[in-house]
């Protein structure tokens, strides 16, 4: 009886091995199929499969030819370094672009950045202004310096141009950083990079934006310049502001704004709004389906920042949402002077600044509306 046990035992041990090669085959040649399809596919919309150093898909310009994902990996430091060599060289022969010498270090290290990259950035940007040669050569035979250079734009641009600012009567022009911190100066905070981390209410998902924690009535103002697109209560992120750029790259949103007081007097939807305007004041609301309510434990502003590269990426699954951690370390050098309004709780920026594009955007309203 014990022979025949272990037969039997040895006969279900030699199946279930079988069972198990048997499966492995099958999940290989189904991942090879799967493979396949997925670059056929690729190849017949007429675009390419951009792979990051983990191997996972960033970006395929599959189907409507537009950018899939984004990782923004750019250090304050490098960006800083970008911005000065851009200031600097406005006007001579040889300008530096910002965005273009941080795109050509993604390109070479795979969209990471680290201590070098300063160093990589001042090297590229000598041999440009020595004449050695040109950006279109250097990056003639970098298979991913166009994915970068169009991911840094939509990050990027409209943040460093020309500019003005009222003095005394006279206006001003200037060049150089034109978008803010969305916290106004004089009014302290903490923040930490927190991208990523678990949120629970409602239904598990990831934090999509930046925490920057202080004080109930802080002075909320816009990044950049733009469209007020969203204006109203939302169960997750409670009085919210919602604004649109111009050129529709950038949705930027502010989160859990001060109950009963959450907006700049007078501001609605549709209204353009300048770089460094008071939209809105911190406070703690939301995570409620009632309005009005403050069920955040932690006074913070949660501010987002959605790249588009097409209009069904505005909503739903296919949401571009980057880490705003080292762009907020960078903004620090540009914050909004603000006052109180007499007796009021309302705040207004003490220096006007006139932005080219918005007076371009309103032109072009008023010329459709003729």
């Amino acid at each position: 009886m014990g022979k025949n046990f272990l037969k039997k035992g040895g006969i279900r041990y030699a199946i279930r091995v079988e069972l198990i090669l048997l499966l492995a085959l099958g999940c290989v040649a189904m991942s090879r199929e799967l493979t396949d399809r997925w670059n056929d596919s690729a190849k017949q919309g007429g675009g390419s499969e951009w792979v990051s150093d983990t191997g996972e898909a960033i970006e395929v310009s599959a189907e409507g030819n537009y950018i899939k994902w984004v990782e923004f990996h750019v250090t304050c430091e490098a960006m800083a370094a970008a911005y000065e060599l851009d200031v600097e060289t406005y006007g001579k022969a040889m300008h530096l672009n910002w965005i273009e010498l941080l795109a050509y270090v993604g390109a070479k290290t795979g969209g990471k950045f680290d201590q070098n990259s300063v160093k990589k950035i001042n090297e590229v940007a000598a041999k440009l202004q020595n004449g050695e040669t040109t950006m279109d050569e250097l990056t003639q035979d970098m298979e991913y310096y166009d994915y970068y250079l169009e991911a840094y734009t939509a990050v990027l641009d409209g943040m460093v141009g020309e500019f003005s600012l009222k003095e005394g009567e006279e206006w001003q022009k200037y060049y150089g950083l034109k978008a803010f911190s969305p916290i106004a100066k004089g009014f302290d905070y903490s923040h930490y990079d927190d991208f990523g981390s678990s949120r629970s209410y409602g239904y598990s998902r990831p934090h999509l934006g930046h925490d920057m924690m202080g004080q109930i009535g802080t002075p909320v103002v816009a990044v950049e310049s733009g469209v007020v697109e969203a204006l109203g209560w939302n169960q997750y992120g409670g009085w919210r502001i919602g604004i649109r750029s111009f050129d529709g790259k950038r949705y930027y949103y502010y989160a859990h704004l001060r109950q009963n007081y959450p907006y700049a007097e007078g501001l609605k939807e549709g209204d353009t709004v300048t770089a460094g305007d008071v939209i809105g004041y911190m406070g703690h609301t939301g995570y409620s389906t009632k309005e009005n309510v403050n069920n955040i434990e932690v006074v913070h502003l949660h501010w987002g920042l959605q790249l588009i590269f097409d209009e069904s990426q505005k909503e739903g699954n296919n949401e571009i949402w980057i880490d705003c951690y080292e762009l907020t370390k960078f903004l620090y050098r540009n914050r909004s002077e603000v006052a109180k309004i007499g007796d009021t709780r309302e705040w207004r920026r003490t220096r006007e600044m006139a932005d080219p594009e918005v007076e371009k955007h309103c032109k072009k309203d008023t010329s459709m509306i003729q």
